[in-house]
């Protein structure tokens, strides 16, 4: 149960728990520990069914596309398949990894490496209560895995990483946090990582290298009822990736993961075009300001962001999205 389901029932309880009181927050605590108990073990269910997957992946020499090796356990698409693929073609002398925008853990890109490939890492997310939830799962004591409560920015990035004891050449980072991606990334220097995913927003098409504009608290919500304006363009991504010395690979098939290998490192891997390897999300979360979802997609989504303003990397100037022309 998640804490903020738990705090909201004991919200609604609460005319009841001067009688109640301790024994139904023991009972709540309980039935966690019972579901992450549940939860564990599903997971291991399905890392066992995963394996087969695994095995076929590493002896495919060359692939044309990613969306050929994707496959799920973890990861909320198919990105556990194209990782397993990216680790078993490029070089990992040090098998550790930087993941940020994780929740609870449950659902992330590095979750497979942990628990399969017996990796090691950390993982940064806002949720105060990071730690708390990965200390109720088993993964706490079984692999080597640190984790840090922050609001992440292009400022406490590298501190936040360096403090952890991770600097310089790493296997992988996956960055997912929904607004700052762009500024974030680029911010990152403490760590050389050989593979990199980094979220896109696909509503801002492919013909313009464009961000949200940089803010350190920045909130989707706060900065657009409909949650559809935040991140970057893939175009915008790909042009800071070749700043950094990275090749891009491909994307994912729902159209909201970008993967770059070094270039130093990706020979016989895709490596198309940014037009080749956009992919337009088809996945529905829009809201209005009630924030009740609307399920907008084509081009009503880029409508209903239409006045929103971007940072135009190319001109250096921000635009409102509808000044943009064709995206």
């Amino acid at each position: 149960m998640k804490a903020r389901l738990k705090r909201m029932i004991l919200r609604v309880m609460s005319p009841f728990l001067g009688i109640l009181g301790a024994r139904t927050e023991a009972r709540l605590e309980r039935l966690e520990r019972q579901i992450n108990i549940l939860q564990d073990k599903a997971d291991r269910n399905a890392l066992l069914g995963a394996v087969p997957l695994v095995n076929q992946i590493r002896t495919l020499k060359k692939i044309s596309a990613l969306s050929e090796v994707e496959f799920k356990v973890f990861s909320q698409w198919g990105e556990d398949g194209i990782i397993q693929y990216l680790v078993s073609h490029v070089p990992l002398p040090n098998k550790i990894f930087v993941e940020f925008g994780v929740e609870d853990y449950r659902e992330a890109n590095t979750r497979f490496l942990l628990v399969n490939n017996n990796w090691e890492g950390l993982v940064l997310d806002a949720d105060p209560e990071l730690n708390a939830k990965l200390k109720a799962q088993d993964i706490c004591w079984r692999y080597q895995l640190a984790a840090k409560s922050a609001l992440i920015t292009a400022e406490n990035i590298n501190d936040l990483i360096s403090s952890s004891g991770i600097s310089g050449d790493i296997g992988l980072l996956s960055v997912d946090i929904d607004g700052n991606d762009y500024w974030v990334w680029r911010a990152v220097s403490v760590i050389s990582p050989r593979i990199v995913i980094c979220e896109y927003n696909s509503v801002f098409g492919i013909k313009h290298p464009v961000t949200v504009p940089y803010q350190p608290d920045f909130n989707k919500t706060k900065y657009h009822h409909s949650n559809l304006c935040f991140g970057a363009s893939l175009a915008a991504i790909c042009r800071l990736a070749g700043e950094k010395g990275y090749d891009f690979i491909g994307s994912n098939s729902e159209g909201c993961n970008a993967f770059f290998v070094r270039k130093d490192l990706s020979d016989g891997l895709p490596k198309p075009s940014p037009a080749e390897g956009y992919v337009r999300s088809k996945f529905r979360s829009s809201v209005n300001e009630q924030g009740v979802l609307t399920f907008l997609s084509g081009s009503a989504r880029l409508d209903a962001i239409k006045d929103a303003q971007v940072y135009n990397l190319a001109t250096d100037q921000l635009v409102k999205i509808a000044d943009l022309g064709e995206l």
